[in-house]
């Protein structure tokens, strides 16, 4: 049996992600303590935390971008510090900081994105233009990728991370500054995708769409797993933004205002 059909042969046993102590420093700063982690595969994963809590920190380990201080990380049952080339074949990543070669137009931007992962050429085009009217953005194919709005620079972001067809896909706050139509042509995708068994892990500070999409959810604090679960159990039975609050320690001063405007 080769390794690729042992593999494929542990089935759900294999996590989608799992970490062991993985840590990450910056001089004294921890950004990431110790953090033990699991992602059953095929969920839809929410990762939350305050600003600087980590999130984005770990989600550059797990993508092969940020070598980790200590500890480990598995995806998809490989060891990422081991094969990081077969791991990044499976990945699909949108980062919260969009780093797209804007000099391109959309079509010519995921037909590099696609050969770079090995897509067989006869497959690009249809691939590509597949994508891009899905995320409706076929109407103008020679308009270049700086001329692009905010949503439509998420959209063709999100469709060069799917082009491959990944097993997991890390989406880092996707829906920051897009307006209602694409966060709801986006949230629908993600859907789909997770329905034909895509492990999605996102980030994201809008508890309610957390809440909405995630099956399971993890949620660290000054760079600590302070609870992981499935959605039901991390709410307890109340909201999640009340439970969230009740994890990682609510304002010291609830209810401050500002004197002059009184």
């Amino acid at each position: 049996m080769t390794p690729d059909e042992t593999h494929a042969a542990a089935g759900d046993a294999v996590r989608a992600i799992r970490t062991e102590g993985l840590t990450r420093r910056f001089g004294d700063l921890v950004a990431v303590d110790r953090l033990d982690l699991e992602v059953p595969r095929g969920c839809f994963f929410g990762f939350l935390g305050p600003n600087g809590a980590g999130k984005s920190t770990t989600i550059a380990m797990l993508t092969g971008l940020l070598r980790p201080s200590a500890g480990r990380a598995e995806i998809l049952g490989r060891d990422l510090a081991r094969e990081p080339l077969a791991v990044k074949r499976s990945l699909g990543v949108v980062p919260e900081q969009l780093a797209l070669f804007d000099r391109l137009t959309g079509p010519e931007y995921l037909a590099f994105v696609a050969r770079m992962y090995g897509v067989p050429r006869r497959e690009v085009r249809t691939r590509a233009a597949e994508l891009l009217a899905l995320m409706d953005l076929d109407g103008a194919p020679r308009k270049l990728i700086v001329d692009y709005s905010h949503g439509m620079k998420k959209k063709i972001a999100l469709a060069a991370a799917l082009i491959h067809r990944p097993e997991v896909l890390f989406l880092d706050e996707p829906f920051e500054g897009i307006d209602a139509v694409a966060s709801r042509e986006i949230k629908d995708l993600m859907l789909q995708l997770v329905a034909r068994g895509v492990t999605i892990f996102l980030t994201s500070h809008v508890l309610e769409i957390v809440e909405r999409l995630c099956t399971d959810v993890a949620i660290i604090a000054r760079g600590r797993l302070v609870a992981s679960g499935p959605m039901d159990e991390i709410r307890r039975g109340g909201g999640l933004e009340e439970a969230f609050l009740d994890l990682v320690g609510r304002p010291e001063t609830p209810g401050a205002g500002l004197s002059w405007l009184g």
